[in-house]
């Protein structure tokens, strides 16, 4: 077997366009009223948490299902050139799916996938990330579109990517 390169942590995450009131202080009887207009659209990520580097790599997607999540991993193997990736990840349906087997029979000496157990979130570290960034982007707040919750989300990212000794510390330590 060859040495492990990356150990990555993927997941999916909707970040929906009706923002929630998070932990929050206010006067009684006077309530923070947040804003909404009624539709249920948002913004579908796709990531990985890189467990050695802290790296948050995510893109954005209009649905969820295999031939999505065929194309990122795509991506994976692009953004790891000659690289050895062991990715570990929930058992979603899109994740088992009968159209990855001639890629992932392809890159076998790569790519291994190694799935959680069931209901078991709290072991896949990047289901943190996606907390932190609700927590930080969508509560308390009111988008008036998709587009601006999109480029909070995108802002968010690049800012957690320029610190990656925080995210190592926050997401990829073990107390």
């Amino acid at each position: 077997m060859n040495d492990i390169d990356r150990i990555l942590f993927e997941d999916e995450a909707m970040i929906r366009d009706y923002q929630a009131i998070g932990r929050t202080w206010f006067l009684k009887g006077k309530q923070r009223i947040i804003p909404t207009y009624g539709k249920h659209l948002g913004v579908k990520l796709v990531g990985t948490l890189d467990y050695e580097t802290g790296e948050i790599f995510c893109v954005e997607e209009e649905r969820y299902d295999a031939s999505v999540f065929l194309e990122f991993l795509k991506k994976i193997i692009v953004k790891y050139p000659g690289q050895r990736i062991v990715m570990i990840l929930d058992n979603a349906k899109i994740h088992h799916a009968k159209l990855l087997l001639p890629f992932l029979k392809e890159h076998e000496y790569i790519l291994e996938l190694v799935f959680l157990p069931p209901y078991s979130p709290n072991l896949n570290l990047i289901e943190e990330f996606w907390g932190w960034l609700k927590r930080s982007c969508v509560y308390n707040v009111f988008y008036s579109s998709v587009k601006e919750i999109r480029n909070r989300v995108q802002t968010f990212v690049a800012e957690v990517n320029k610190q990656q000794e925080k995210v190592i510390d926050r997401l990829c330590t073990v107390m």
